[in-house]
């Protein structure tokens, strides 16, 4: 079985240290830990780097040792990633005030990756996003990508 290409959005590194948020937090721990068993192949991005670096809380430099020890591919934010980004946020898909988010949507699409995982439910994992950048992406040309919460996409104890 192919091991499915994921892209971590700068919620989840922030939620392995929501110690207020003690059920996200052990989903996004359980998410981690697939990681490493290989379950998962992670990437994020230039843009989640920025934001984490931007961090002023002591969270920052655990979260930036979390792509190191996890080996996670950073994507840079290149000229096509740019131009669909753009597009959700023409299309209102995304407000313009926070464009990074569509930078993280369309960073997945451009990749190829099979999936954006994302505690971000203002402006990634809702219906409206995945239902509008799906029509986009499939009238620009791209596959559909999926949009997940850490709590989505984790083995759960039966």
């Amino acid at each position: 079985m192919r091991v499915q290409k994921i892209y971590l959005e700068t919620t989840v590194f922030n939620f392995c240290f929501a110690d207020d948020a003690p059920d996200k937090k052990l989903d996004t721990l359980r998410l981690f830990e697939e990681i490493a068993q290989g379950k998962y192949e992670p990437y994020t991005s230039a843009v989640v780097i920025r934001e984490i670096e931007q961090d002023a809380t002591s969270k920052r430099d655990k979260m930036l040792d979390l792509v190191e020890h996890f080996n996670i591919a950073v994507l840079p934010a290149d000229e096509e990633t740019r131009r669909l980004a753009a597009i959700y946020v023409a299309e209102k898909i995304i407000p313009e005030k926070y464009a990074a988010d569509a930078l993280h949507i369309a960073s997945t699409t451009i990749n190829d990756l099979d999936f954006i995982v994302s505690y971000n439910f203002q402006h990634i994992v809702k219906m409206k996003t995945i239902t509008m950048t799906e029509s986009v992406n499939l009238r620009e040309r791209y596959r559909r990508i999926g949009i997940y919460s850490p709590t989505e996409v984790i083995e759960h104890d039966e």
